[in-house]
């Protein structure tokens, strides 16, 4: 399938390739959070070491731990397709993992997959190992006496028919694969299981369901309870008659073997009755055991989760995992909650049990990872997988500023983008402000202490973050009329005037007064097919489940234009695309204008343009129908006319968000299925933003404009921040020639002289909590790099793309197939000769105040940070610096513009960085003159004071000197001398304790205290670069400091008119020319 094919991620410029290898310097940081964590969908351990944890997210990739769940790292990131279905480690040699894409419990907003992939080290590396077009792997089964085998259940695409589903097995590792077991083609693996002690023995619920965009049916022909003996070669489906299954259409069927007994079989059967059947003869025959729990039977959804486990050493022990977990001690007779929905997060979709050790549990539910050791009765929760589901993403206009957003089963939260605290983003920074399923979450722009956020199914919010109250605003509408919100209902600010709120059902409503009231604005704006209404009613098949998850024919996006007040764009979950201009009074469906837009296709966002009231971009996604292509269009003259400008030759995976920077055109954003991509050429190509970004589900953007901060809200992966994208900007601005450039540079963010504070919350965390990426303090500063290296020929980094050239083996040797498969050759070498690049920064006087060095280890992009200070000054008795070294760090500067100048060789560029005060801290007008005053007076005095160690020092390398010269001499000239070489060494050292203090030999902690110009230098430098004027006390503090300096100036100077001049006549009459001559040092 194209929409799976690995394509190149090198940017196209006018038939010109660009190595974004060359911009990873631009990692975007990964902020989480991880507090809610998100939905795991497979968990396997290693039996003989279960501290060893594989935990898969539906669409986060596999993250492994190696601490029994203290730490968590994600190991699957480098792969295309991180949707993941099924894990199985080979105990026999638990460094084979085995990892299935594809997410197995089809819910409305599931994530599909593209095969199974294989590692051999532990996840460190994958292989893809094919069975690309299963779409959706739910089982793997090893088989423990010949690893070689192994059974893959594949429950296959639920939104179209195709025959790459049911179960396949491979007896050569993968490299080959038969389909052993198949029913039809809207069938797939349910469930699979192998008999613990004959791996010939296997039963697999075979599962028809069906999913379209406005209903889903469980249940069918092609749903069947199969077993075979022999490996697959042959099945038996077992039925009524012969086994006792139950009769007639059969839906999901859940399965568990007892380990301690296994001829004891248990089936969880949806069915026109569903049932909990039980065998005690190896599966031969059944009887039914339980049809009425309210919980584990009755109450449970079928098609989410179905599953059931058995205590590995007590067959009449048996889990009910579903929304809770229930647990039977009579072999499924009675059950008891046991995993209420408060504690653990509920929605429970993989439970692993250690097959020695039944008190220990892992469970993976819709909130992450939870582990007992005590078989259920008290559980540990896994802090740190930042696997969030976000629908949608937003940004205010803190500062720092604040994101927005909301969760699959996990509600609306807001936190810190950055934060001015020491260390990371730790989850106690979130605030959850609405429960439920979280969507939109938008905050009032004229306060946004409150804010709007909505739970499934349209019901809107006003919430109060300070004090937790809400107001329910949901529009309402007459008797006669049903309002239709989708599970992600559509709601807009508009962008002019900012009062103004718009709320979609099938009509579009719009609010003044924050909810209070409102007004419909528009007739039903979807095509209105009474057919494709009806999952209000009747949802589910077998089994119902209404949750308003499948309501249609809805309003998915609104878009009001920030050029002109009224026009206003709409996009339906139906394919319409509806346009007003004249503020929903008429409206007009330009749905038929756009040539390529399938059919009822899903238009999840509209993004208006900020450079024209005419231009908008219209996002399609269609793989609800089984159509996995891209789609992004685009209009310049109110929709007469559409461009498709993202398709699958650009991209991979189908589009689900785009964003056009708001200042520079040709800079456009498209998140994917799979992963972020941008264009830097106005979408004539795109390239693949991997730095620091996997190919994750990218559901919404959003840019915070004053910092050009690009956000991503992510839908497996919670939220990265790809910083400050002014240099995207420049390359766009361009057409790439910057990047000719040896040495560039781009606009860069102000800085702010921010205090930082210790975060609240516990101070010793140790390891088990998420700790989310911060911005660095200082100025981050971004410059391109691109010396030419010789001898090369093909030396710049834009270059027409070359031939293919034949594989270096010996390098792609170890990787997997699809990593080193045409990947573009890149035009120059990332890896760069350690040149020195010098930054020296200007004040607004054009004074140079600091000169700092970097050297790129690649060429391309770099970003580095200057810490806001200026030159230090050298202090007493430290070092002298070596020619060219970096400038030391000094005080802070002070707020105000800065120049900022690049060198390399002949090579200049330069730009500016506007340092701002800390807006929390108020200064007054005088302050900054006085500090000023009060760090160049102090400057003076260590300055003076290091003259003095300096000259102590000389003097004492001098005394030393003519010590080892004279020590071997002879005679009565040599020995007084000698002694009085002693004598002037004794005194020197007296005299640089005047300085410093005395120096303690003797262990222990702490040290007598001394009254020293250094130990009060030290204090007077604790005070420098407070945000106030210097105080009485700060003054006093500065005059006791050049008191004692002075003090310790003019013993020195007496010294050495002194004692170092008497000296110094009776070395020189013995002809020995080491000395200088001194002045007194000023005071």
């Amino acid at each position: 399938m194209c929409w799976l094919i690995a394509v190149c991620f090198s940017v196209s410029l006018h038939a010109q390739k660009i190595n974004t290898d060359l911009l990873k310097a631009m990692k975007a940081r990964s902020i989480g959070p991880a507090a809610m964590s998100g939905r795991i969908t497979a968990i396997d351990a290693l039996v003989a070491n279960p501290d060893i944890i594989y935990a898969g997210a539906a669409s986060g990739g596999v993250w492994k731990t190696e601490n029994g769940g203290t730490t968590w790292t994600s190991i699957f990131d480098q792969n295309p397709m991180i949707n993941i279905g099924a894990i199985a480690v080979q105990q026999s040699n638990p460094s084979v993992v085995w990892v299935g894409t594809g997410e197995g419990n089809p819910r409305n907003s599931l994530n599909l997959g593209a095969g199974i992939y294989k590692s051999l080290d532990g996840g460190k590396t994958w292989k893809m190992m094919g069975l690309e077009k299963t779409i959706v792997i739910h089982r793997i089964i090893i088989d423990p006496t010949n690893p070689n085998t192994v059974y893959v259940g594949a429950t296959g695409n639920p939104f179209a028919d195709h025959q790459e589903r049911g179960v396949f097995k491979t007896t050569d590792g993968g490299k080959t694969w038969e389909k052993i077991l198949y029913t039809n083609a809207r069938s797939g693996v349910g469930d699979m299981v192998m008999d613990p002690t004959n791996p010939n023995k296997l039963f697999v619920g075979m599962w028809e369901h069906r999913r379209t965009p406005y209903n889903f049916k469980s249940g069918g022909e092609g749903s069947g309870f199969y077993m075979t003996l022999d490996g697959g070669k042959n099945w038996t489906k077992l039925n009524n008659q012969t086994h006792g299954i139950p009769k007639g259409e059969l839906g999901r069927i859940g399965l568990a073997i007892a380990h301690s007994e296994p001829n004891r079989v248990y089936a969880l059967i949806e069915s026109s009755q569903n049932a909990l059947y039980r065998s005690d003869d190896g599966g031969f025959k059944w009887e039914k055991i339980n049809d009425s729990d309210p919980e584990t039977i009755k109450g449970n959804r079928p098609f989410y989760f179905w599953d059931i486990a058995v205590d590995p050493k007590n067959e009449n022990r048996v889990y009910g995992v579903f929304q809770m977990i229930s647990l039977s001690e009579d072999a499924g007779k009675t059950f008891k909650v046991i995993v209420p929905y408060n504690g653990v997060h509920p929605d429970h979709h993989a439970f692993w049990i250690h097959p020695e050790d039944p008190s220990l549990i892992i469970d993976g539910n819709d909130g992450g990872v939870a582990i007992s050791r005590d078989r259920g009765r008290k559980w540990t929760y896994a802090e740190a997988i930042p696997i969030g589901q976000f629908y949608h993403i937003a940004v205010d206009n803190d500062l720092p500023y604040n994101i927005y957003g909301g969760l699959q089963d996990n509600g609306s939260w807001v936190g810190p983008s950055y934060t001015w605290q020491n260390g990371g983003i730790y989850s106690w920074q979130w605030q959850t402000v609405l429960g439920g399923d979280g969507f939109d979450v938008i905050p009032d722009p004229n306060n946004n202490r409150y804010g709007y956020a909505m739970w499934q199914g349209g019901n809107l919010m006003r919430y109060d973050k300070q004090t937790g109250n809400h107001s329910y605003i949901r529009p309402t509408a007459d008797l006669n009329t049903r309002l239709r919100f989708n599970w992600n209902a559509a709601f807009a600010l508009d962008p002019i005037d900012k009062k103004t709120i718009f709320y979609g059902s099938q009509f579009l409503h719009k609010s003044t007064d924050q909810g209070v009231s409102w007004q419909t604005i528009s007739p039903d704006l979807t095509t209105n097919n009474k057919d494709q209404q009806k999952a209000s009613d009747q949802s589910g098949g077998l089994t119902i489940d209404i949750t308003s998850a499948e309501n249609h024919n809805t309003i998915l996006c609104i878009a009001p234009s920030p050029v002109q007040q009224g026009v206003i764009w709409v996009g339906t979950d139906d394919g319409n695309v509806q346009l007003s201009r004249d503020g929903g009074k008429t409206w007009e469906n330009k749905t038929p204008r756009i040539a390529g837009l399938p059919k009822e296709a899903w238009i999840p966002q509209i993004r208006a343009s900020s450079f024209s009231a005419g231009e908008a971009f219209v996002v399609a996604n269609n793989y609800r129908q089984g159509d996995m292509s891209t789609y992004v269009f685009r209009t310049k003259d109110y929709g007469q006319t559409w461009t498709r400008i993202v398709d699958d030759s650009k991209v991979v995976g189908y589009a689900l968000s785009v964003q056009q920077d708001v200042v520079e055109p040709n800079l456009i954003f498209v998140g994917t299925e799979q992963g972020l991509w941008f264009s830097v050429d106005d979408a004539a190509t795109f390239s693949q933003w991997k730095q620091g970004i996997p190919s994750v589900s990218t559901m919404d953007l959003a840019l915070q404009e004053r910092e050009a901060d690009l956000v991503l809200g992510t839908f497996g992966r919670s939220i990265f921040v790809l910083d400050n994208i002014r240099p995207l900007r420049k390359i766009a601005a361009s057409k790439g020639k910057v990047l000719e450039q040896k040495l560039a540079t781009f606009e860069q963010n102000d800085a702010y002289l921010a205090s930082y504070r210790d975060a609240d919350g516990a101070n010793f965390m140790a390891d088990a909590n998420f700790v989310g990426e911060n911005r660095n303090a200082g100025a981050r500063l971004v410059y391109w790099y691109n010396k030419k290296q010789e001898p090369k020929k093909e030396n710049n980094v834009v270059a027409k793309e070359e031939p293919k050239k034949k594989k270096d083996k010996e390098k792609d040797k170890d990787k997997p197939k699809e990593e080193s498969k045409d990947k573009p050759k890149p035009a120059v070498s990332p890896e760069a000769k350690k040149d020195t690049v010098f930054i020296r920064i200007y004040n607004a006087e054009n004074k140079l105040i600091r000169t700092l060095h970097h050297q790129p280890d690649t060429l391309g992009m770099q970003v580095m940070y200057w810490d806001l200070c200026e030159k230090g000054i050298r202090m007493p008795d430290s070092p002298k610096p070596k020619k060219n070294a970096p400038d030391s760090r000094g005080n802070n500067v002070f707020a105000g513009k800065y120049k900022i100048v690049f060198a390399l060789a002949d090579a200049k560029d330069s730009t500016f960085v506007t340092v701002k005060n800390d807006p929390r801290v108020n200064i007054a007008t005088n302050a900054q003159d006085a500090q000023k005053a009060f760090m160049e007076r102090t400057q003076k005095s260590v300055t003076r004071l290091t003259e003095v160690t300096d000259r102590l020092n000389e003097m004492d390398e001098i005394a030393k000197q003519i010590q080892n010269r004279t020590k071997d001499l002879e005679g009565k000239e040599f020995a007084e001398l000698s002694k009085a070489t002693k004598a002037i060494l004794d005194s020197i050292k007296t005299k640089k304790e005047l300085v410093t203090g005395k120096r303690f030999e003797k262990q222990g902690y702490g040290r007598p205290y001394q009254v020293t110009p250094v130990g009060k230098m030290r204090e007077v430098f604790s005070y420098m670069d407070e945000k106030i004027a210097p105080t009485p006390s700060h003054i006093k503090l500065l005059e006791d400091f050049e008191t004692l300096t002075n003090q310790v100036i003019e013993k020195v100077n007496k010294f050495v008119a002194d004692d170092w001049t008497q000296y110094r006549k009776k070395v020189e009459t013995t002809n020995i020319p080491l000395f200088k001559d001194y002045k007194p040092i000023d005071k």
